[in-house]
């Protein structure tokens, strides 16, 4: 199965929305689960058991979950966030790992107003995360890929399982707008996954080696 983030979920009574990030355990190195973008609750994204999917062989590559809409509903949502001073990270759980992260700066204001306490607002950052099980990593399409000397290769695209959910091989998306190509890389070439990264053990050069084809889609 092929699962390429940013493909439509459907589930057995309609679509669902769309596979947004891959939860991964890195030692296994085997997709735990699914986060799922809701089409009708954009800020809901749902963390679905990767055992409840299926991929189709046709060209649109949908994913198919055994389970109806209203019970994907109940899945957990993985989106949080935390008001944080600049460097603070977001409180320890015991049964959660922080996953992705993207950080919002509040404005500098500088006593605009009628504010009394100009400057103190750029002290602090908005911090909105997903919350993913403990021991587990989190990926998602713009999640870098880093090669053994260090370099930027690029994006990940998606991932190829087995029957048993293992990754088999990544999907690398490298070049800019108009000049996208696909690389595939065998599990065996990932030296370690990491939420929001994922570190080869090729060189840049060795990996501009390998074959790509060029994808159609982009923005």
């Amino acid at each position: 199965m092929r699962l390429e983030i940013g493909n439509r979920v459907r589930c057995t009574d309609g679509v669902y929305g769309e596979l947004a990030d891959i939860v991964i355990d890195p030692l296994e190195k085997r997709v735990a689960h699914l986060v799922v973008r809701p089409e009708q609750y954009k800020g809901e994204a749902r963390l679905v058991p990767i055992e409840l999917a299926k991929g189709r062989d046709d060209e649109e590559r949908e994913i198919e979950l055994g389970c109806t809409l209203d019970e994907a509903q109940g899945f957990e949502s993985v989106h949080e966030a935390a008001y944080l001073r600049i460097g603070e990270t977001p409180a320890e759980d015991p049964d959660w790992e922080v996953g992705v992260q993207d950080f919002l700066a509040m404005p500098y204001y500088a006593g605009a107003y009628g504010d009394p306490y100009p400057g103190e607002l750029g002290d602090h950052v908005t911090v909105y995360y997903d919350r993913v099980p403990k021991g587990e990593v989190e990926v998602r399409r713009a999640s870098s890929v880093i090669s053994t000397d260090d370099h930027l290769l690029g994006e990940v695209d998606g991932f190829v399982v087995d029957a048993d959910e293992h990754i088999t091989h990544f999907v690398l998306e490298r070049g800019h707008l108009w000049g996208r190509k696909e690389v595939t890389i065998p599990i065996g070439a990932v030296a370690r996954v990491e939420s929001d990264a994922v570190h080869v053990v090729l060189s840049k050069d060795e990996v501009g080696a390998l074959p790509a084809v060029r994808v159609g889609r982009h923005g």
